[in-house]
């Protein structure tokens, strides 16, 4: 899963892609994009290992990618700067906060340009799916589909021409997959992130932002940074003094993954404990194929404890299975966020 770091330059955009990763920020890489990997933290897995005590506790990751800063005065060269995240699961509109306050401003600006580059994209089709139609002797289901195309994404420009973005329009899944490989941003799941000074950080997010990202979150990125770097008696000391009560670094990644329709489950055992993500809504058998394409081809049953049931008893599977929780499902069954899943495949 990747997420694209988007917004305008002096958005601090670059900052909180080190802050993200850890992995320092390359000027070559400006143009091209730069990926680098962060853990999604999970405490409920951290629970578990600490009483199991495994050998290794993995944690599944998001690749992150930092983009080119648009320019906020000519967007004519922003749609190839946008460009580059389009391959991304979902955008973080990264807001300045640590110089100005019109967040709901800024916001609304960038969703323009995204309209304004999907815009683009949309009407390039639309000429090339009119020259097709004029081409003669053209098997006749090419023409049918062309035509059926160029209806839909005549429908998509006048919304994006009204200011209305194209995840707002009622797309069903026929008409989804139809326009999926043109990777319209205005169709990916968007995180709004202000990026923080060193004041104002406790205060709440405005109601004009709020109205307009109801899931918007705020962290003062490099004060974190800087706090991460010290010892531990200063780093608390400082944090007293400067009201900083926790990290966000953690719960800002979480929200980034969920928040594309992403969840996990866990295996557990003595060598490792381990979360694994899937799309909210996957099967059985799709979960068995992310940890390896022979257990989903030969599946057989899966063992499942919910994460309540496994911590009422006590992180233990024999006291799970003693009390009935530990269920035998199908391939069809729909994982829920935080299973215990044992995959049972033939030989």
């Amino acid at each position: 899963m990747k997420m694209g770091l988007v917004g305008f330059a002096g958005s601090g955009k670059s900052t909180v892609f080190e802050w993200l990763t850890a992995e320092k920020p390359d000027p070559s890489k400006v143009q091209q994009g730069q990926t680098a990997m962060a853990d999604v933290p999970d405490e409920r897995l951290a629970k578990i290992s600490a009483v199991l005590k495994p050998k290794k506790t993995t944690y599944t990751k998001v690749a992150v990618l930092d983009t080119p800063g648009l320019d906020p005065t000519d967007h004519k060269d922003n749609p190839r700067r946008l460009g580059v995240i389009r391959e991304a699961n979902g955008t973080v509109v990264v807001l300045d906060g640590f110089s100005r306050t019109d967040f709901a401003q800024q916001l609304k600006k960038f969703r323009e340009e995204l309209l304004y580059a999907d815009l683009e994209i949309v009407t390039n089709r639309i000429d090339k799916l009119n020259a097709n139609l004029k081409k003669k002797a053209r098997p006749s289901k090419e023409t049918e589909a062309d035509q059926g195309e160029l209806v839909l994404q005549t429908r998509i420009a006048q919304a994006l021409e009204a200011g209305t973005p194209a995840s707002k329009i009622g797309l069903n899944p026929d008409e989804e997959k139809t326009v999926r490989s043109f990777q319209l941003l205005t169709l990916k799941p968007e995180i709004v992130f202000v990026n923080r000074g060193d004041s104002g950080f406790n205060d709440p997010l405005p109601a004009d932002l709020l109205a307009l990202a109801p899931t918007a979150i705020q962290a003062p990125v490099k004060l974190e940074m800087e706090l991460a770097e010290m010892g531990e008696e200063d780093r608390k000391t400082f944090m007293a003094d400067l009201g900083v009560s926790e990290f966000h670094k953690g719960p800002t990644i979480r929200a980034m993954f969920y928040g594309v329709g992403r969840i996990v489950f866990f295996t557990t055992g003595e060598d490792e404990c381990r979360t694994w993500s899937i799309p909210a809504g996957c099967e059985a058998v799709e979960a068995a194929g992310c940890i390896h394409k022979d257990l989903s081809e030969k599946f057989v049953r899966a063992n499942v404890i919910s994460h309540d049931d496994f911590v009422v008893c006590h992180y233990s599977e024999k006291e799970a299975k003693a009390r009935g929780l530990n269920r035998t499902e199908g391939k069809n069954y729909i994982v829920k966020d935080a299973d215990i899943v044992h995959i049972l495949a033939s030989s």
